[in-house]
C-alpha cells in the first residue's frame, strides 16, 4: 500500500459533529447497554463492560473533551478500539458515541493538519482534518485521546487532591 492510498476511517457522531477513528484501531461495535461503575475513576471512563469474559473499560469522549455528556439514546453504541499505551503494550477500550455513521475512505491529500486553535478538543488528540464531500471531519488520534497512561495520571490526581485540601 503506497502513502497516497486512501485510508478507511470510522465516523461517528458526539454532540452534533462528525469524528473518525483509523478503522484499523476499531476492533468491533457493540449497542450500548449497562456499564459497572467503578469508584473513583476520572469522569471520562463512565465504567467497565465484561466482553467476552475481558473487562473493557468504557470512555465518555464527550467528557474526555471536557464537554457535557449526551444522554443515551437507541442509536447509542460502544466502539471498541485497540490502543498502545507508552510502553507498546495493546490496550483495548471501549468508546460511547451518539450513533455510528459509516466508513468511509479518506485520501492524504484530503487531510488537513488539526487546527493550531479554534478547535474545541486538544489538537494532540486530532490527527488532522479529513475533507469529505465539501465538509471537515475530526479524525482522532486514538492511541492519544484513549490514553490510558494519562487517564490514570488524572485518577492519581483526583486521589491526591482532596488529600491536599485537608492539610
Amino acid at each position: 500500500m503506497s502513502s497516497q492510498d486512501p485510508t478507511q476511517y470510522l465516523t461517528f457522531m458526539l454532540a452534533g459533529e462528525v469524528f473518525a477513528l483509523g478503522i484499523l484501531a476499531v476492533k468491533e461495535i457493540i449497542e450500548y447497554h449497562s456499564l459497572t461503575v467503578v469508584p473513583m475513576m476520572p469522569d471520562c471512563v463512565r465504567g467497565v463492560i465484561n466482553l467476552r469474559g475481558a473487562v473493557v473499560p468504557v470512555m465518555d469522549l464527550l467528557a474526555r473533551f471536557g464537554r457535557p455528556s449526551s444522554g443515551v439514546t437507541k442509536r447509542t453504541c460502544i466502539v471498541i478500539v485497540e490502543v498502545q499505551n507508552a510502553e507498546q503494550e495493546s490496550q483495548v477500550i471501549g468508546v460511547i458515541v451518539d450513533a455510528v455513521n459509516e466508513v468511509l475512505d479518506i485520501a492524504p491529500a484530503d487531510i488537513e493538519p488539526a487546527p493550531a486553535f479554534g478547535a474545541r478538543i486538544r489538537t494532540d488528540f486530532m490527527q488532522g482534518m479529513g475533507k469529505v464531500k465539501g465538509k471537515f471531519v475530526i479524525l482522532l488520534d486514538a492511541n492519544h485521546v484513549l490514553s490510558i497512561d494519562e487517564v490514570t495520571q488524572l485518577v492519581q490526581k483526583t486521589a491526591i487532591s482532596p488529600a491536599l485540601a485537608l492539610n
